[in-house]
């Protein structure tokens, strides 16, 4: 079953057309990777299924909500980890978790169970009481997670989830998504830079190049695509025709990382 349908879902900047009528459905309970160069379009895709940007035609459908008939009830079924820092450095993670509940309207009785069982399957609970600023990268995207999923949403869409994180944090965030996935059936969506990231953890992949799906399937099915012992980094070179890579650092060198990503789509 569906959880997520784009129907030929468009998005254009004056005569600069980002999102070229692409189409795609997201079975329940998937991981589903969306690959692609800087500016290939997928940022500006998760944009519009977050309701952040409208579309300029299409149609894009989540949990049986429209993107734009119905934004406000599908903020309320998904959760969001953007490129950008959600957290703030300057609370702690405690803190940053409290607000983030009051926001999503969590019933005031239930904030304190909530934010524990949060911080409980990102393993934060020794560093709840610490300011954000002195949390590892990796730390501080565990508890964006944590953030988004405060309300428990049926969808989990992260872009870029891993970006600025060394190979160990890395690692670590995989296991969290991985495991929300295996634990609570969420369906999650997420863009990477990574082709090892995408392999191991997504079930089906898009490939997008200059705003279309040049390709779709499962890591396997792609690899086939283009021939016996394929990698998927060849893959993404034969079908998008670029390579991708990120870097790591503390809370204050993602945040740059991060800043930068963002601005080059």
């Amino acid at each position: 079953m569906s959880i997520l349908e784009i129907k030929d879902l468009t998005r254009r900047f004056g005569a600069l057309t980002a999102v070229n009528g692409i189409n795609v459905a997201v079975e329940e309970g998937e991981i589903f990777g969306l690959l692609g160069p800087n500016g290939a379009g997928k940022s500006t895709v998760l944009k519009m299924l977050t309701t952040l940007l409208p579309p300029t035609s299409g149609t894009a459908i989540v949990a049986g909500l429209d993107v734009v008939k119905q934004a406000s009830k599908v903020r309320r079924v998904i959760g969001y980890v953007p490129q950008l820092l959600s957290a703030d450095g300057g609370l702690t993670g405690y803190e940053n978790l409290l607000i983030f509940s009051r926001l999503y309207d969590i019933p005031r009785a239930e904030r304190e169970a909530r934010i524990k069982y949060s911080l409980g399957m990102t393993g934060l609970e020794d560093a709840a009481g610490r300011l954000v600023s002195t949390y590892s990268g990796g730390m501080v995207r565990r508890l964006e997670i944590a953030q988004s999923m405060l309300h428990r949403p049926p969808v989990l869409i992260l872009d870029e989830p891993t970006v600025g994180l060394d190979p160990v944090a890395r690692s670590t965030v995989w296991e969290h998504i991985a495991q929300l996935k295996a634990n609570y059936g969420t369906t999650i969506v997420l863009t990477t830079h990574y082709m090892e990231e995408a392999d191991a953890l997504c079930s089906r992949i898009a490939i997008m190049h200059l705003g279309n799906v040049a390709a779709i399937g499962t890591p396997e099915e792609l690899k086939d695509s283009i021939g016996e012992g394929a990698t998927l980094d060849q893959v993404f070179a034969h079908y998008a025709g670029a390579e991708l890579e990120a870097t790591g650092g503390s809370f204050r060198e993602i945040s740059r990382t991060r800043r930068t990503a963002r601005r080059m789509g």
